[in-house]
């Protein structure tokens, strides 16, 4: 199956780094022009010879930075889908549930379900007016089950977007626009992923290994292909689900 995104534009956010990187790479390899968004700048620089790419500076927590973002991005072409690829922990660790504090929940929460939220909000009227779009958000295992990174918060904002995905499919899918989840397993995608695996020490990194059944840790390259078939003509009948890119997990 040769997938050919030529002629559509996608938001990808979390763009300056692992995950949203690749998944930026692989929509233009696939014939898509992109607009890159996230709040690190430089860290987009890496994308800058991508053809058809767009670079936009955003925090993604506040809304109407989010509208004039995606009011300015929009002035370079239609924008037919979304990809939510911003998120993580914010540098935070696992910890005792008395330990978790208002700023350290909320922070996560802003990160990982608001943002998507003002995007899709903003984006959603034009792909209504064209009778097609697609959205695509980056969960989680941890949205699906405990997480191993053991962040109250991280945990419960996965979930809370696996549900605001699935609300936006039924919402969303009476103008053609399909709205599914990809949920990877543990990637070492970025800093902060990286200081989690080396906090889990030899043995449990062993465990958590051995409980893949592939006998790997992912790579942003194994979710992204996952991303543009959801975004393709070829997943239009597929909507409300949530694909789990984990390698087999026991």
């Amino acid at each position: 199956m040769r997938i050919d995104l030529t002629g559509r534009r996608f938001m990808v956010t979390g763009a300056a780094q692992g995950i949203g990187a690749e998944i930026a790479q692989q929509l233009t390899a696939a014939g898509a022009s992109v607009a890159a968004v996230d709040i690190d700048g430089p860290g987009m620089d890496r994308l800058a010879d991508l053809p058809g790419l767009t670079r936009h500076v955003c925090d993604l927590g506040d809304r109407a930075a989010v509208s004039d973002m995606i009011g300015a991005a929009s002035a370079d072409g239609p924008i037919h889908g979304f990809v939510g690829s911003a998120g993580g922990v914010r540098g935070q660790v696992g910890g005792a549930v008395e330990d978790v504090t208002p700023d350290a929940w909320h922070a996560i929460f802003q990160a990982n379900v608001e943002g998507t939220l003002w995007c899709v909000q903003a984006l959603a009227p034009a792909m209504r007016a064209a009778g097609w779009g697609r959205v695509v958000t980056i969960s989680s295992g941890a949205g699906l089950r405990p997480s191993l990174t053991g962040i109250h918060a991280y945990c419960a904002a996965k979930h809370a977007l696996v549900g605001l995905t699935k609300q936006l499919a039924l919402e969303l899918g009476p103008q053609g626009i399909t709205v599914n989840s990809v949920a990877p397993g543990f990637v070492l995608s970025n800093p902060s992923t990286e200081k989690q695996w080396a906090a889990f020490g030899p043995e449990r990194q062993a465990a958590v290994v051995g409980n893949i059944h592939m006998r790997r840790l992912g790579r942003p390259a194994d979710i992204a292909p996952a991303v543009v078939f959801l975004a393709s003509d070829q997943a239009g009948w597929i909507s409300g689900q949530v694909l789990s890119v984990d390698g087999g997990h026991a």
